[in-house]
């Protein structure tokens, strides 16, 4: 490949179910778009840089009305629930349910998916509902989904997670490479050459 070529990916990530997962962990970078966090996180694997762009409804259920729009495109969908709040593990098959009706994927069995336990660091853990073994077996019946305990909060495990979600979406045969040409990051070499203009 051409030195002045650098491979980049860009991934979109949805991030759904009800813990406001993206805006409590990345609040400082929060940027209001449609009512749901967007973010971007920029990871180097092996001659890739990916930059994952990821979409939290932080468990707004009134953005399921954005409907295939917010979806349309994804690479990877993260499930994001409450290890203290039954309910909010409850409704993850729900959510993962929505977003393969509003995304549809060609193969819906091999989209990639993954689970994150949020919040293991409430009460130090006295305070859980949602036992780890639980949601393995649930993310088992669903193909084998990958699943992290995180917390946001304490930034425990959080990164772990979306590398594996980088690594997940890379693997899926959907996977989109954008090249762009080395753009200098120097003025003078864009002040106008022979009196005409720098384009």
């Amino acid at each position: 490949m051409d030195v002045s070529m650098k491979r980049r990916t860009l991934l979109k990530v949805i991030v759904l179910g009800d813990s406001g997962y993206v805006y409590n962990k990345f609040n400082q970078q929060y940027k209001a778009t449609i009512g749901a966090d967007f973010v971007t996180k920029e990871l180097q694997i092996d001659d890739k840089l990916v930059t994952l762009q990821i979409w939290d409804t932080a468990g707004q259920e009134r953005f399921q009305s954005l409907g295939s729009a917010f979806y349309r495109g994804a690479d990877c969908c993260v499930l994001v629930y409450d290890v203290n709040v039954h309910r909010s593990f409850e409704t993850l098959n729900n959510w993962r349910e929505e977003f393969l009706k509003q995304a549809d994927p060609s193969d819906p069995e091999a989209f990639p998916f993954i689970v994150i336990g949020n919040k293991i660091d409430v009460d130090g853990g006295s305070s859980r509902v949602v036992s780890e073994k639980k949601a393995r077996d649930w993310c088992a019946s669903k193909g084998n989904i990958p699943y992290f305990e995180t917390s946001a909060k304490e930034d425990y495990n959080v990164d772990d997670a979306f590398l594996c979600v980088a690594k997940t979406a890379l693997a899926s045969e959907h996977e989109h490479d954008i090249y762009f040409q080395g753009i200098s990051e120097t003025a003078s070499e864009l002040e106008p050459r022979g009196g005409g203009c720098a384009c």
